[in-house]
Parts: C-alpha cells; sequence; structure tokens
C-alpha cells in the first residue's frame, strides 16, 4: 500500500533539526535517540517511525487528505541507510576517532537537508538504483 508522499518529508526535516543539533552540542544521546527512529523506520518503515507517527496525528489531519503517494519501500530502505550512518557517527562520538561521528552525522543531515528542503532522497534513489542493478542479473 502506498504511502502519503508528504510523511517522508517531514520525517526528513525533524531529522534534519535532530542532526543539526547532533553537530552543534555534541549530544551522544541525541544521537541515539536518532539512530533508535532509523531503526523503527528501518524495520517499521517510515510510517513506524516516531516521526511518522507525529506526522500522521499531528500534521497530516492539518493538511488535509493527500495528493501524491509513494511506495513506502524506498523511504524504508533511506531509513536503513541512515541507520548505518547513526551507527557509524555514534560508535565516533563515543569510541573515536570523533573525526568519524562528525563526518557520519554531516552525511546523514545532508542527505535528510535534500529530502527536507527540495524533496529529493538520496536513499530513495540508491534503492531504485540496487533495483534496476539486480533486476538486470
Amino acid at each position: 500500500m502506498d504511502i502519503d508522499a508528504r510523511g517522508p518529508r517531514f520525517g526528513a526535516a525533524v531529522t534534519t533539526v535532530v542532526l543539526a543539533a547532533v553537530l552543534i552540542t555534541g549530544a551522544e544521546w541525541l544521537l541515539a535517540w536518532q539512530l533508535f527512529a532509523f531503526a523503527l523506520g528501518a524495520t517499521g518503515g517510515a510510517q513506524g517511525s516516531p516521526y511518522g507517527w507525529l506526522y500522521r496525528r499531528l500534521v497530516q489531519p492539518r493538511l488535509g487528505p493527500p495528493t501524491r503517494f509513494e511506495a513506502p519501500q524506498p523511504p524504508q530502505f533511506a531509513q536503513a541507510v541512515g541507520l548505518v550512518f547513526a551507527v557509524v557517527g555514534l560508535i565516533g562520538y563515543t569510541a573515536g576517532p570523533q573525526w568519524l561521528g562528525l563526518l557520519a552525522v554531516g552525511a546523514a543531515l545532508a542527505a535528510a537537508f535534500l529530502n527536507a528542503a527540495f524533496g529529493y532522497c538520496l536513499g530513495c534513489e540508491m534503492y531504485l538504483l540496487l533495483r534496476r542493478a539486480t533486476a538486470r542479473t
């Protein structure tokens, strides 16, 4: 079943704020929270993440019915990619080297910002490229 395309974009906006706060403050607990949110999104889809829940309960009712839908698999894959970056980032922040944490969080922040601001989901594009590559073999 397809999902409201605005939901993952809202989640990306919240993720952008959270990851920017991590870079500014160096708060490992906040990165751990984002890791948890990515894990829920990777296992339960964008609608299974805490930000998806917030979107459905608080935002979507105020916007009206969706006019654009998308398949749930690409955003779910994007959440899994975000999870990998959050894991690497948390390792960098807690065990070192710190530059690894900064790099991983910065990369995840850039991807989330692209989705939130421009509707361009890097993880979704990766998913589609992988699907095309595996369909040819």
